[in-house]
């Protein structure tokens, strides 16, 4: 008597996944389908197509081994049409199920795909919430419709409040809600971060990244340094390396850069999270462990907690909440193309080159280094936001849209108008010579913002507030810096705008060559 066909997708790898809840082995067919079309609708690092598909087949073989009906297509096999809605359509046609029953995606377009799999099928498809997040996005909803401004602290708070975490007698620990401003802190001279633990690729992995360097080879990155973990195992063990040797330091240094450093006392668990080999709760309540039995500082798991309850779970609030039309979202009309050394890192900026060249080789990049390096520079220029996002989905190993597109729409770019950010994120080299020592071996001297060698960054951040200056005139946290602009010589300002334009037509923002 024939069951159900249960659809996982690659970033679901989860025992706990609703679409397998109350699973029938004897009956039920589960389906992964290693597709083209989700390796190329952007031209994803070769890292994050490895890490996926190796996920997936770990998975595959983990249901398998329990006795579980998995039909596992994979990307190179006769006859894989390409899409999941052609696998799913195969798969009824093989197994002639009663329905079919999937999670709720995390992407829009992939929604949509599977909002047209009962017509093509004649089979009903019943498409359960995901449950692996904390706040439910009916939740996120209520909690928007009685807001004007959808602040993530606000958002946060109420988290913390329905969750327990990190709460005493219903107050937050220690008296505070948030201990951000403990958590910027220059990497000390002489402070050596311990290396996060690793995972060399076994055989399935080594056999995925032959398909991959076969398949992708003009695809963005190297694959000589993939070590990210494929298993639900492999990413606790992750978690538990981190609680146990970069948590205790990372609330301090969770803002800072250093050269040679990509990793710091970062956790290195957003793939995990996002691929769901790690649930958000467990991540949180190991670091609140930590906390309570004393190896970490409040300051350290708060922020860390933040990262996840927090601007987390509330990107992907907002980004179900505006979808579709947040993606089109250009609230400071940017236009300018993207620069053709985000690919090369071929740049005297040595934080842009230092980013690049890391996130070429590792498809990694911590929060601070997108949101202030590039995202920073692409506001400035007036980057597309458009092609800024489309550069974010296919460097790094843990994009996914609902979490990548908000962060770049929201945060780095404010293109979405100040949906999620009461300000833009712009800052000069002050900045980055602040929280890193990338200045120190810079083409470029920080200290200066015209004349030869000045930083680029200075000049932008001149422009861009005078470029901006009636738009950001009634905002009130932009009014410091409108200030100073209004009362800066004319000739000074001139003279900044000038560098600017000089810097953007030269050769390190020109677009890519063709």
């Amino acid at each position: 008597m024939p069951g159900l066909l249960r659809v996982v997708l690659g970033d679901q790898c989860s025992r706990a996944l609703s679409a397998l809840r109350d699973l029938d082995p004897a009956r039920d067919v589960v389906l992964l389908a290693e597709v083209m079309g989700e390796c190329t609708y952007v031209r994803h690092h070769k890292q994050k197509i490895v890490l996926v598909l190796s996920a997936m087949r770990h998975f595959a073989r983990a249901l398998a081994a329990r006795g579980v009906r998995v039909e596992h297509i994979r990307l190179d096999e006769p006859g894989n049409t390409g899409t999941l809605a052609g696998e799913v359509a195969r798969a009824a046609a093989r197994h002639r199920p009663e329905g079919i029953v999937c999670t709720h995606p995390g992407e829009w377009r992939v929604l949509a795909d599977m909002q047209g799999w009962e017509a093509a099928t004649g089979l009903p498809v019943e498409i359960r919430e995901d449950d692996r997040f904390l706040c439910d996005l009916g939740w996120f909803r209520r909690w928007a419709q009685a807001r004007k401004q959808l602040r993530m602290e606000f958002f946060y708070r109420e988290m913390r409040r329905a969750t327990g975490l990190l709460m005493e007698d219903g107050e937050p620990a220690g008296g505070a809600w948030n201990y951000d401003a403990e958590n910027r802190k220059r990497l000390d001279p002489g402070t050596v971060p311990p290396p996060p633990l690793r995972f060399p690729p076994d055989a399935i992995t080594r056999e995925v990244m032959a398909l991959v360097e076969a398949r992708f080879p003009d695809h963005f990155g190297t694959l000589d340094a993939f070590a990210w973990p494929v298993t639900a195992r492999e990413a606790e063990a992750a978690l538990a390396d981190f609680v146990t040797h970069r948590l205790p330091r990372f609330g301090d240094y969770q803002d800072a850069m250093a050269a040679g450093e990509p990793v710091l006392f970062h956790a290195l668990v957003s793939t995990s999270l996002n691929l769901g080999l790690l649930s958000p709760r467990a991540c949180c309540e190991a670091a609140e462990a930590a906390w309570r039995a004393g190896r970490a500082p409040l300051n350290a798991v708060e922020g860390f907690i933040r990262q996840i309850l927090g601007w987390r779970e509330y990107v992907r609030g907002i980004y179900w909440l505006k979808m579709p039309d947040y993606a089109g979202l250009n609230a400071l009309e940017a236009t300018r193309p993207l620069p053709w050394s985000w690919w090369s890192g071929e740049t005297r900026m040595n934080c842009v080159a230092q980013v690049v060249r890391q996130t070429r080789d590792l498809a990694y990049a911590h929060h601070i280094q997108r949101l202030m390096v590039t995202g920073n520079l692409a506001l400035l220029a007036g980057i597309d936001p458009a092609q800024v996002h489309a550069w974010y989905m296919t460097v790094y190993a843990d994009a996914f849209e609902w979490v990548e597109l908000p962060n770049t729409h929201g945060m780095a770019l404010h293109a979405d108008g100040g949906i999620m950010a009461s300000k833009p994120y712009a800052a000069s080299g002050a900045y980055i010579h602040r929280m890193s020592d990338y200045c120190r071996a810079c083409a470029y001297d920080v200290k200066q913002a015209t004349g030869p060698g000045a930083c680029p960054m200075n000049a932008l951040y001149w422009d861009f507030i005078a470029r901006h200056e009636r738009r950001f005139a009634t905002n009130p946290r932009m009014a410091m810096p409108l200030q100073t602009l209004r009362a800066m010589e004319p000739a000074r300002l001139r003279a900044l705008r000038e560098a600017a334009a000089t810097f953007l037509a030269g050769p390190e923002m020109a677009s890519a060559p063709g």
